[in-house]
């Protein structure tokens, strides 16, 4: 008789094992190295049985009430309904990311970076919505986000473990105008959203 079919995962699988890695290192429980590696396991699995090994030793985020026996698969492998449209992601593990000029901009970005900054410059970029919204998954580094004038942002979803999140723009979104709106975690770094610097004729 064949055994139980192996369950392939999904990327969404994937990216919440990552997660849990990255907050794992804001807690002190793993080192950036052991992060770095893990990271590779966890991008590399075809399975479910691919991720425990680098999540063996990590206690679930949200520990499961002691009222029955134990799952054999933790509930973060759990498939989970999509909400929303999927968002277009930005990968980087050791570099930088950064977009600028007149570059598409998706209703949903998401920013993933194991060591590396992220500078996404909206000031000429194409915008066919008026809210953005960028879910950002940092390790160590400083993540960017240059808007046109008038532009308005909201970063109260946005927790980071040493480091800061610093808004130089309006929170309020504005009829017509621009409204990006940041979450997810940044665990050794900054979040900063501002408006271009001008010095002569050069804006940066």
């Amino acid at each position: 008789m064949e055994g139980t079919p192996r369950i392939r995962i999904s990327d969404a699988d994937r990216e919440r094992a990552a997660q849990r890695l990255h907050t794992a290192m804001a807690e002190g429980r793993i080192t950036f190295a052991e992060l770095d590696e893990r990271l590779a396991v966890v991008y590399a699995a075809r399975f479910a049985e691919d991720l425990h090994l680098p999540l063996a030793d990590l206690p679930p985020e949200h520990p499961v009430a002691a009222s029955g026996p134990p799952t054999t698969v933790p509930t973060v492998w759990q498939p989970a309904p999509p909400a929303g449209p999927a968002p277009v992601v930005l990968k980087s593990g050791m570099g930088d990311i950064k977009r600028n000029g007149a570059w598409q901009v998706p209703p949903v970005l998401e920013v993933q970076s194991t060591m590396g900054d992220v500078v996404l410059d909206l000031t000429r970029a194409v915008l066919p919505q008026q809210v953005v919204e960028v879910r950002v998954k940092l390790g160590a580094g400083t993540a960017k986000f240059i808007l046109p004038a008038g532009a308005t942002a909201d970063v109260d979803g946005v927790s980071a473990g040493m480091g800061g999140v610093k808004s130089k723009v309006p929170g309020g979104p504005v009829h017509g105008r621009l409204h990006l709106v940041v979450r997810g975690k940044v665990s050794m770094g900054d979040v900063v959203v501002r408006y271009p610097y001008e010095v002569g004729r050069f804006r940066f």
